[in-house]
């Protein structure tokens, strides 16, 4: 579903240009599961931008389902994160003029995939149900995190890429929004890409690839 195949990106130095991904190569099928890690500088938020689109490479191929992100231009990579992929950072990223239900279908509406029902479940497992006519300031932490997880999946992505997606939370709120975040994915059966630093996340997924210094090992 997701291939990334001998990538490379670099960018401008002091005196000479920075190589951050050298030749990194990696596969994801979906309902697998693969956390991304490696030291600070490693290359693992420049690869997840990749993937998603939101920055070209400068040599290799990634391609989602079938589609090569090489062959598309600006309009092309939104148009598939509209309809493809689902992005969950570490800063929460909801919109602060709209309510939770809002913010939950947003992303939907815009694949135009919207189903009532299926972000009534998500709203009700995510344990946002009471908290659906509030704006995201009136929330935790934690509680953003679970609107933000919501917006995601209410779409049904092919591929969810999180970015230390509880890197913000406290230890206990941060397990309980990761569990419940790994079985709304393998429900939905998409594949998960997350970035991490922490040992704890990285043995709850099913693989994990490190990179260092700009390679896959």
């Amino acid at each position: 579903m997701l291939v990334v195949d001998d990538i490379r990106k670099s960018f401008p130095g002091a005196e000479a240009p920075v190589d951050v991904l050298r030749g990194v190569s990696l596969r994801l099928d979906r309902g697998e599961t693969l956390a991304l890690v490696g030291e600070s500088g490693s290359g693992k938020s420049t690869l997840l931008h990749l993937v998603a689109g939101l920055d070209r490479v400068d040599a290799g191929r990634i391609a989602i389902d079938g589609a090569d992100l090489a062959q598309m231009g600006d309009a092309g990579r939104a148009r598939l994160r509209r309809s493809a992929v689902g992005l969950v950072f570490q800063q929460f990223n909801l919109i602060p003029s709209l309510k939770v239900a809002d913010n939950i279908a947003f992303q939907a509406r815009l694949a135009g995939r919207h189903d009532t029902a299926w972000t009534a479940e998500l709203t009700e497992r995510l344990g946002l149900t009471a908290h659906t006519a509030k704006y995201p300031e009136e929330l935790s932490g934690g509680q953003q995190q679970r609107v933000a997880i919501g917006r995601t999946l209410a779409a049904r992505p092919a591929l969810v890429l999180a970015d230390e997606p509880t890197g913000n939370l406290d230890s206990d709120t941060g397990a309980r929004v990761l569990a419940l975040m790994l079985d709304l994915v393998a429900e939905t059966e998409a594949g998960l890409l997350m970035v991490t630093h922490s040992e704890r996340v990285a043995s709850a997924m099913g693989r994990r690839v490190t990179l260092e210094a700009g390679q896959a090992i």
